[in-house]
């Protein structure tokens, strides 16, 4: 559960398996109730796994199998195949299954693993004591690397088997297996070091793309309300009045993006006065009682001629995913919906109605992404 760049690292594997065109579904086995909330709200199916299969010492193909029998017990028809993903390797990426699941069924294989080419030389102390070669023979002249045999090693990330088989075999390397080299970092996360090495790789590589693909300028910033401009909260009054509570800093943020003929608009599902309120407050356009919230920004845009290149969105829950994958930047704060976290260009630091808004401002200012007036 813990975010990885703000998006937890189960909610990063779902993400990841759901833009697999191999992947029809994807389900979510384990004991924790906080886990499973996470990921039933991330688009997966969860399945709460038993007592019996959540120790230390159970496997992996156990809890596989449970979970096909938890299928079977619903009456659903099993998949052809199953590909089983592990969190704690942050670098898969959804080709990467698709080309593991690919090279099984291509080869006519019965299991699949995802594998890196390695080239080092491996050691072991032998019986008296003294240093022996697995992958070299040590008592000859030294090879070079780019001499020896292509070798592979398991990065942990994918595996791959038939249904059928895998219930037969109950291994997940259940019949011929195929090896699937794959690019990219093999770092697994299993210590803290782990964490800040992949942490540190993903954060470089995040703002080089933001470098290399960030639009040339900004002339239109649509904001969410609830959960953006406040914190998501509401206070109700006896006589059934709403009252939420804003930051000043944001509002200084967006007036200072309208002195640089910033266009600015609200779009809110929110049907409370208090919106527009709000809107009138800070001399911003606002759109509200709006349920389908891309359709109504698509033909806003029209009106000012502008291309969703033009635009920038910050959104903090699923309502938003679809507009701020459409506009040319995303953001979202930083305690959103882990949906939303996921395929926002920029996680801020700050949260709703906190100074997120203000933030992204100043982020928009910096990096130089508004012209003057």
């Amino acid at each position: 559960m813990r975010p990885l760049l703000g998006v937890p690292l189960v909610v990063r594997t779902i993400q990841t398996a759901l833009q697999a065109k191999a992947v029809n579904e994807v389900f979510v086995t384990s004991d924790d109730e906080e886990i499973l909330k996470l990921s039933h709200e991330a688009g997966a199916t969860i399945i709460r796994r038993p007592d019996a299969l959540s120790n230390s010492t159970a496997s992996s193909e156990a809890a596989l199998l449970h979970a096909l029998e938890h299928l079977q017990a619903q009456g659903r028809a099993l998949p052809d195949f199953l590909v089983f993903l592990q969190c704690t390797s942050a670098f898969t990426r959804p080709e990467d299954i698709d080309l593991v699941v690919g090279s099984m069924v291509s080869k006519g294989a019965k299991a699949a693993l995802s594998v890196v080419e390695d080239h080092g030389f491996i050691w072991q102390e032998g019986e008296d004591g003294f240093a022996q070669g697995i992958t070299h023979d040590h008592s000859k002249p030294r090879q070079r690397r780019q001499d020896m045999k292509p070798r592979y090693r398991e990065n942990g990330a994918i595996y791959a088997m038939h249904v059928p088989s895998f219930l037969e075999k109950k291994e997940r390397f259940c019949g011929p297996v195929v090896m699937v080299p794959v690019d990219g970092p093999t770092v697994e996360i299993d210590s803290q070091e782990d964490w800040d090495v992949v942490e540190a790789f993903l954060h470089g590589r995040d703002r080089k793309a933001q470098l290399t693909t960030r639009p040339q300028s900004i002339k239109a910033v649509i904001t969410d309300f609830d959960g953006v401009h406040t914190d998501d909260r509401v206070t109700i009054d006896q006589d059934g009045r709403e009252w939420v509570t804003c930051s000043r800093r944001d509002g200084l943020g967006l007036e200072l993006l309208g002195k640089r003929n910033v266009r600015l608009m609200i779009l809110s599902k929110e049907t409370n006065p208090v919106v527009k309120a709000r809107a009138a407050k800070l001399q911003v356009q606002v759109i509200n009682q709006v349920d389908n919230k891309h359709s109504i920004l698509d033909a806003w845009r029209k009106d000012f001629q502008l291309d969703w290149q033009d635009l920038a969105y910050i959104g903090n829950d699923v309502n938003d995913i679809e507009c701020m994958r459409a506009c040319a930047l995303s953001f979202a704060p930083a305690d959103a919906h882990p949906s939303a976290r996921s395929v926002a260009d920029h996680v801020l630091s700050a949260d709703g109605g906190k100074g997120a808004i203000r933030e992204m401002c100043d982020y928009l200012l910096t990096e130089g992404l508004v012209g003057e007036r």
